[in-house]
């Protein structure tokens, strides 16, 4: 079977050129990748959720297609970037999907936005503090790489040299500063938590934390999969996000807290 193929685009935004991919018809959904990412974390799940929409696949800056912006990447800044570009392309009303840093960026735009962002999909999503350095973080991110599917390591490297150490190291840091525990009540977007059961680097723990804090939230767990769960059991993957894309209830919902008497 031929591989699937997406189209891509330019556009400005910022003053800068921006390229993004699109592939399918229907109600739009926005696909960000993660630290050291691109457009190509999503290549086993854009065939799948195109059947049923639009999917944009965007390079944040520094990543990617956008590699020679790295000056353009802040993270906190990132949400209204993506609110630009999101504006530049005439989506009025979008879903966005989000996987680990891009989960960040998604939520933080989606509690800017709550009458554009129509569901919102966080993948390993970053938000709760580390409390570690970018130093101590180096083994649980070599042990999350190397337990992930062998046939994502070519991208992964490729990717990883694309965006440059430097690169990636900036960000690392803005992620490891990073809480945004006191965005996650205002969240009033119905929102699906995915995660790997075996995720070494964002642990199931902070996905529960998640799942507790973000109102009717619901939290999906795949079996054998670790950070890039995505890539790792795109199947399961693919079924929970388009069930929940339909309006369908996917995976357990946050007990509600306990009243106090």
């Amino acid at each position: 079977m031929a591989a699937f193929q997406t189209r891509s685009q330019v556009v400005t935004v910022d003053g800068i050129p921006v390229r993004y991919e699109y592939a399918g018809d229907g109600e739009p959904v926005v696909f960000v990748h993660g630290l050291s990412g691109s457009t190509k974390w999503w290549a086993r799940n854009i065939p799948a959720i195109a059947q049923h929409y639009r999917v944009y696949l965007v390079d944040l800056p520094g990543f990617g297609a956008m590699r020679r912006f790295r000056r353009q990447f802040h993270l906190l800044r990132a949400p209204q970037w993506l609110d630009r570009l999101c504006q530049t392309l005439g989506l009025e009303t979008f879903s966005l999907v989000g996987h680990s840093m891009g989960g960040y960026v998604s939520l933080a735009l989606a509690a800017q936005r709550p009458e554009q962002v129509k569901r919102l999909a966080l993948v390993a999503s970053i938000g709760i503090p580390f409390e570690r350095s970018v130093a101590q973080l180096l083994w649980p991110t070599a042990l999350a790489l190397a337990r992930t599917t062998p046939a994502f390591w070519p991208t992964l490297l490729y990717d990883g040299v694309r965006a440059g150490t430097l690169m990636i190291l900036r960000a690392a840091h803005q992620i490891v500063a990073l809480d945004a525990r006191p965005l996650l009540p205002t969240l009033r977007t119905p929102t699906l938590l995915i995660w790997g059961a075996q995720d070494d680097l964002v642990p199931l723990a902070f996905g529960r934390q998640l799942h507790a804090a973000i109102p009717q939230a619901r939290l999906y767990v795949i079996e054998r999969a670790n950070h890039i769960c995505m890539y790792d059991q795109p199947q399961l993957f693919n079924q929970a996000l388009l069930a929940f894309l339909q309006n369908q209830e996917v995976g357990e919902l946050a007990p509600a807290p306990a009243t106090r008497h």
